[in-house]
């Protein structure tokens, strides 16, 4: 049993080691646009209008009421 719950308690650091390699994975051919302001700015604007989308689109289809 003491086996089973030390297999257990690592998935939670593999979950983690998981996500933050998809992560870099995904961003660091985005990294160099960062070295520009121009392409910044515009990289930030769409990450800000994407989030805000994805708000819209789930409260509308979830019936949440925008307070």
């Amino acid at each position: 049993m003491e086996e089973f719950f030390a297999n257990i308690s690592r998935y939670p650091r593999y979950f983690i080691s998981f996500t933050l390699g998809i992560l870099l994975t995904a961003l660091s051919p985005l990294l160099p646009m960062f070295k520009r302001p121009s392409t910044a700015i515009a990289a930030v604007s769409f990450l800000v209008a994407a989030i805000v989308l994805l708000s819209f689109t789930l409260r509308a289809m979830l019936g949440l009421s925008a307070v």
